[in-house]
């Protein structure tokens, strides 16, 4: 009888396993790969922007600058289309494989909880699929979100390419790895998980404004959409995620970042506080929205296109 019941939890556990891995479509990795990384070779630029805004303290010898149309002129000026690019090979594999790993995990989980039926699910549900799918997928990336936010802050790249800090995304990689540990690797991710709220929000008011849009338009809830249709909802709720959420990029870009040592996220978050208000936890905000959000429209356009016409030629 012990026996049978110790075991059970554990046989459960690995049903749920193996029927959450048969619930697994390639079609949305891959589409969720093209999305993330046609995004971000189009808007690179912008967010190595943001992320300079965004742990400019005032606190330390730092480029400055006066908006963000005078921060890309100075750094087209001093390193040209390649400075605008620096961080670009982990950003591109850090965007495709979010997404992609993203968008592949949270339909696996949505179906899992679907078990079959037509039934939708309801808001509170998407939120937790999300929230579920972006801690996994963080916890694969978050190594190469380090290296894209040590390579963006470079400021001297392009005046002596041999004294850089970083070579590159592998030679980031390791050097972290061989100076820092696992740990140097895995810094801000406490904050991360916080933002895994953000693609949770996202998600969840982009699955409940096709839902109610479906509804409206008397279509069925998986019908196709024209372009407009998903650009828009991809644009409003990623508005609504980044307005609820920036403040913990911020702590995250600046616990990431080689030139300041905090002791920890609330140390972070202290320091930002006391020195900045909370002007301080919106820098880089704009830049971001600006670069977010047809990032996102981007993305999901691409992924809602790829997928149907995987899924189709699957089928066919």
């Amino acid at each position: 009888m012990s026996s049978g019941a110790g075991q059970a939890p554990e046989l459960s556990w690995t049903a749920a396993a193996l029927r959450l891995f048969q619930l697994v479509k390639y079609e949305n990795l891959v589409a969720g790969v093209s999305g993330g990384v046609l995004s971000t070779l189009v808007l690179h630029p912008l967010d190595l922007v943001k992320i300079r805004f965004a742990v400019s303290d005032g606190l330390r010898m730092r480029p400055k600058y006066n908006g963000i149309v005078h921060c890309i002129r100075s750094i087209w000026k001093q390193d040209g289309i390649r400075g605008l690019y620096q961080g670009v090979t982990p950003n591109v594999w850090g965007a495709g494989l979010s997404w992609g790993l993203y968008f592949f995990f949270y339909n696996a989980i949505k179906a899992y909880k679907q078990d079959g039926r037509s039934a939708q699910l309801s808001a509170t549900q998407h939120l937790i699929s999300a929230a579920e799918a972006g801690v996994v997928t963080l916890c694969i990336t978050n190594p190469i979100w380090v290296t894209k936010t040590r390579l963006v802050l470079q400021y001297d790249a392009g005046v002596n390419p041999s004294k850089r800090q970083y070579k590159g995304m592998l030679h980031a990689l390791l050097k972290i790895y061989q100076i820092e540990g696992i740990r140097g690797l895995y810094k801000g991710f406490v904050p991360g998980l916080f933002g895994t709220s953000h693609g949770a929000l996202q998600f969840m008011a982009y699955e409940e404004l096709k839902k109610e849009y479906s509804q409206y338009k008397k279509m069925a809830p998986d019908a196709k959409l024209n372009p407009l249709e998903y650009v828009t909802m991809a644009a409003l709720s990623k508005v609504f995620a980044v307005t609820a959420t920036y403040p913990y990029q911020v702590v995250r870009a600046r616990l990431q970042d080689q030139h300041t040592q905090y002791s920890g996220v609330m140390n972070a978050v202290w320091r930002t506080w006391r020195n900045e208000g909370v002007h301080g936890f919106y820098k880089g905000v704009l830049p971001n929205v600006l670069k977010v959000t047809p990032a996102c429209c981007i993305t999901f356009l691409v992924y809602e296109n790829v997928s149907q016409f995987l899924l189709d030629f699957h089928q066919s």
